[in-house]
């Protein structure tokens, strides 16, 4: 018979599409902000966005706008419109608070690590009990975003865990890449853009379903909807 594997030692989640389905948050702002330049909007640049840094997004958007606005002032308005907009409600996503809340009971450590601001993260914090994250890694505290892995690096580092025996949760191939990059395996579960397969990468169609028993069978076996225990 073989061994169960154990729990993984820290499940690193990312936010925006992973946690909180925020991404129409972001994708509305963007909207708003580029045609009060007289700029044009598509959903093909709004979906380039999803999982890259804001001030990545910041510098996309300013180069298509005439504005003299800088990349950093258009992530001020970016964030001002977004954190509004979660003020007002948070929209989590389907079974991602569950076994968030599941994973605390268990005694596994999570992390946040987003490529948001801290003054977007903390309304959201404010409906999940106190350290629920136990460490929380912002985009505007490392020097290199997603796909770069020392987002990840710098969650696991914190947690004093290797990413080798992390599981991290992404929605966007930016992020997916992230997290293989530094040695975690990563359960992704698309939302609003594509993501293709990839080395350490596990598919699931939503976080519904998922427990932390699930999380043991990573990565031996891709998770389809009727796959779950």
């Amino acid at each position: 018979m073989n061994e169960e594997r154990p729990l993984p030692a820290a499940v690193l989640w990312d936010m925006d599409g992973t946690l909180v389905d925020t991404e129409p948050y972001w994708m509305a702002t963007e909207v708003e902000l580029v045609e009060e330049h007289g700029g044009t909007w598509t959903t093909e640049d709004a979906k380039h966005l999803v999982g890259h840094s804001l001030m990545y997004s910041g510098e996309y958007i300013r180069e298509r706008l005439e504005t003299s606005l800088t990349a950093e002032e258009v992530v001020e308005r970016l964030l001002d419109g977004v954190v509004e907009r979660v003020q007002h409600s948070v929209p989590w996503c389907p079974g991602a608070r569950e076994l968030l809340l599941a994973l605390k009971a268990d005694g596994v450590p999570c992390a946040l690590v987003t490529m948001s601001y801290e003054r977007f993260v903390a309304p959201i914090l404010e409906h999940l009990p106190p350290e629920t994250f136990r460490v929380i890694v912002t985009g505007d505290q490392v020097d290199q975003g997603k796909p770069h892995p020392e987002p990840y690096l710098t969650a696991a580092a914190a947690l004093g865990v290797a990413p080798e025996e992390c599981i991290a949760i992404e929605d966007s191939g930016t992020g997916a890449t992230s997290a293989a990059a530094a040695g975690c395996q990563v359960l992704v579960v698309p939302n609003h853009v594509e993501v293709p397969p990839g080395e350490r990468r596990t598919f699931v169609d939503s976080l519904v379903g998922v427990t932390p028993a699930v999380l043991k069978t990573l990565p031996d076996r891709d998770l389809a909807a009727g796959d779950l225990p």
